[in-house]
């Protein structure tokens, strides 16, 4: 009778264990099933970089990343390259651009949001001989998408420098510490607008060609925020192509607000912008200005006591929502490559056509 009673006590005593291990089983499904969910992810982030940059073959823009690696288990996926390059021949002679190391990181729990960390210098070489040199001691992006299609980008830079030369002419370099841009599509526009908001802020600017301009060498601050429209003209990316279908689709920059502080100087101003048919920069700029002694060597006394007379004493009022105390110019205006003050023409050398 008590062998019975053993026989029957052992195999439950037995099986109750086996519930011990179930905690650690459960674990292991559940790492084994993320570790493959991880790599299926992986795989189509290859994928999705591999039709990407053929994609951009077909469209004459060459991207390396030498030394690609994909990793970032496990709960990131993260695309590194040892160098950056970009070479394109859409500019009629070839580009190219290249960086120190590059790394991508996208979290599996936030799929639409890609950051990206590239480290420097940037060195390209553009047509007619330029190059320019870039260089930084943090640059961060992000892009916020909605099934590949992007929908916000954010810039963030420490400490940029750069610097760009052609044959034949003195550098021409700016310097600031710290710089942010923000792209956005415009919410509020219609759709045929096919808006784009842009906002640029930079700290520390320090521009030689500005300070020649307004007869100052303080560094500045500098807030820009605009939109453009018929941006679809850049799917093709930023090239001639891009920009004389901007042109011929009737694609404006809309200056809604930039403010600029050098030291007691200051600068406040609205303005619309286009491509001209001889591609260079045209369009109007209504400007309000403080602490200013000159601009391009014309005394602003004299433009403003000159001018104000000529304009019936209209150069006092102030621009809409202006910081009180600036006084308002004339329109800036650009036309046919040529920088006008009202209808005084600067002395400053005719703009380059874009391309």
């Amino acid at each position: 009778m008590d062998r019975h009673r053993m026989t029957d006590i052992a195999p439950r005593r037995r099986s109750s264990r086996a519930w011990l291990y179930a905690p650690f089983i459960a674990l292991a499904l559940v790492a084994a099933a993320w570790t493959g969910f991880w790599f299926v992810v992986r795989g189509r982030v290859i994928d999705a970089v591999d039709t990407a940059l053929a994609k951009e073959a077909g469209l004459g823009r060459s991207w390396d990343c030498t030394n690609r690696s994909v990793g970032g288990f496990p709960f990131r996926v993260e695309l590194r390259c040892g160098a950056l390059s970009l070479s394109s021949a859409r500019w009629g002679e070839a580009v190219r651009v290249q960086t120190g190391p590059a790394l991508a990181v996208g979290q599996i729990y936030t799929p639409n949001l890609v950051i990206a960390q590239i480290t420097g210098p940037l060195q390209a070489t553009l047509p007619e001989g330029r190059k320019l040199d870039l260089a930084w001691s943090r640059l961060e992006a992000s892009l916020t998408h909605n099934a590949g299609d992007p929908e916000r980008l954010s810039l963030v830079v420490a400490d940029p420098n750069a610097s760009l030369t052609a044959p034949g002419l003195s550098p021409e370099t700016w310097r600031a510490t710290s710089l942010e841009a923000h792209l956005r599509r415009n919410p509020t526009r219609p759709a045929a607008d096919q808006a784009v908001d842009l906002a640029i802020a930079a700290k520390g600017s320090v521009l030689p060609a500005l300070d020649a301009l307004m007869g100052t060498t303080e560094p500045g601050d500098v807030d820009i925020q605009a939109t453009l429209t018929q941006t679809q003209a850049f799917r093709i990316g930023l090239n001639p192509d891009a920009l004389e279908a901007w042109r011929n689709g009737a694609g404006q920059i809309e200056l809604t607000k930039l403010v600029s502080i050098k030291g007691p100087a200051r600068i406040e101003a609205t303005g619309q912008f286009l491509i001209d048919q001889t591609h260079r920069p045209a369009g109007q700029i209504q400007a309000s200005l403080a602490g200013i002694r000159q601009i391009a060597g014309i005394p602003v006394g004299g433009i403003a006591a000159g001018l104000g007379g000529l304009l019936g004493g209209r150069l006092s009022a102030q621009l809409p929502g202006a910081a009180p105390g600036l006084t308002a110019l004339p329109p800036v205006v650009l036309r046919e490559g040529r920088v006008y003050l009202g209808p005084i023409r600067l002395p400053l050398q005719p703009l380059p056509a874009l391309y």
